[in-house]
């Protein structure tokens, strides 16, 4: 019995670690914050996203990240955004992946938020995919309520997204590409 349940255990972080990209470098670390302020709202009521509501599709919510609650980017529902450190100009999360790191879309456009940074939208493989200062943002479906961060630092590639984050590097693309995006081996 205990024989079962420790292979059953191997197992599922074996599948959680094809899931979420065992292809990154096991050293990426979390890019540096810059210095912002925050508030509230933005993304117009054009916005649509999986399972959020239609106004206010980026705004700035309270989450428990690490034991401390911190001022994160939410969706419309109040669910905890992220982002992954892997995203280049030409690959994101999508396919399988985004099962597990559902992107954030929108058909609108993509505008200055309240609360430092820009938001704005990248046609990439999983459609319009809504960015803050160039990251794709992610929700994690391993957060079942608003306030969580379950996802923070899975694989040292996932992270919240604050309103303090660095914009992306030109590597990282841009919040206004138009170039349709493609991921490889698993899309992680």
């Amino acid at each position: 019995m205990r024989t079962t349940r420790v292979a059953l255990a191997l197992v599922g972080t074996a599948l959680l670690a094809a899931a979420c990209g065992s292809t990154s470098p096991a050293n990426a670390t979390k890019p540096a914050a810059s210095s912002t302020a925050s508030t509230s709202t933005t993304m117009g009521s054009t916005a649509a996203s999986t399972g959020a509501a239609s106004s206010g599709l980026v705004r700035t919510g309270k989450a428990s990240v690490g034991g401390t609650d911190e001022t994160v980017l939410v969706d419309a529902a109040g669910r905890t955004l992220y982002y992954r450190t892997t995203d280049t100009a030409t690959s994101v999360c999508s396919g399988s992946c985004a099962a597990i790191w559902p992107p954030l879309l929108t058909h609108g456009t993509g505008e200055a938020s309240d609360f430092g940074g820009k938001l704005g939208v990248r046609m990439d493989a999983n459609g319009d995919q809504v960015t803050y200062d160039g990251h794709p943002l992610y929700t994690y479906s391993g957060d079942s309520a608003p306030g969580q961060a379950h996802g923070e630092g899975i694989l040292n590639i996932w992270y919240v997204a604050t309103p303090s984050l660095a914009a992306a590097s030109s590597a990282g693309g841009s919040s206004t590409s138009t170039t349709s995006t493609t991921s490889s081996g698993y899309g992680y």
